[in-house]
């Protein structure tokens, strides 16, 4: 089997999640466009874009999927005790532009560049910009040393990408974003594919069929579409510990 090309118009239906790949696990279609009706009708049905410049645009719904339970990220008690130890910030909205620079910029290790490609960041401070896609900041004074985008449709966060400057920053505002969520009644933060860094925090493998099952319901939901700075608040780095 080979990926399903995707139709030039925007509006036009994805094909079903269970005609996806197993090798490589979870690829289900190329083409298309980057446009927020393409991008937020791919996420209401447990599928995101991901590929290298050069490449057309692959769109991926991997089975299992990696998730977070809001309610249950696992900070080791090492992490925990430096966290409280620090004056850290975290905000949301604020900085969406430089931490998706800054996720698109940060060398990682096995991986020789990114996919997070012009176009993606032009579609992503697009969706910034409708109210879709959030992102939350950790600060050490008036320097962003971590921080996490993804996006938001419903009640249902679907999460892209995170960086750090400093030990631990990315996991705090994995935890901080959790918190509030959690607060908000969201029940899961997807995680997309698997990573021994993120079970460590406390993710869960889902089989597909029922992740795409919670999505269904999560995003006919009321959500926040709109910037979060407000309703997010601020925490502090001993609060998330």
């Amino acid at each position: 089997m080979r990926p399903i090309p995707l139709s030039p118009d925007p509006q036009s239906p994805f094909p079903p999640a269970d005609l996806a790949l197993t090798d490589p696990d979870g690829l289900l279609a190329f083409g298309g466009d980057l446009s927020p009706v393409r991008l937020l009708n791919a996420y209401r049905h447990g599928i995101f874009p991901w590929y290298s410049q050069g490449q057309a645009i692959l769109w991926w719904s991997p089975d299992p999927r990696l998730i977070f339970r809001t309610d249950a990220v696992h900070l080791s008690r090492r992490l925990r005790r430096s966290l409280r130890g620090k004056d850290w910030t975290l905000s949301a909205d604020t900085a969406f532009a430089q931490v998706l620079a800054a996720c698109a910029d940060t060398p990682r290790r096995g991986q020789p560049g990114t996919w997070i490609v012009p176009a993606m960041r032009a579609a992503y401070l697009q969706l910034h910009a409708l109210g879709h896609a959030h992102s939350v900041e950790v600060w050490d004074g008036e320097r962003l040393i971590g921080g996490i985008y993804g996006v938001a449709v419903g009640r249902m966060f679907f999460g892209e990408s995170m960086f750090s400057f400093e030990s631990g920053a990315s996991s705090a505002a994995l935890a901080g974003l959790c918190l509030r969520l959690a607060e908000w009644g969201w029940p899961l933060l997807d995680a997309q594919v698997v990573s021994a860094h993120l079970l460590r925090l406390g993710a869960d493998e889902l089989p597909r069929a029922q992740f795409l099952a919670v999505v269904q319901k999560q995003v006919c939901q009321t959500g926040r579409e709109y910037h979060w700075t407000a309703d997010f608040g601020q925490l502090s780095s001993a609060q998330i510990a």
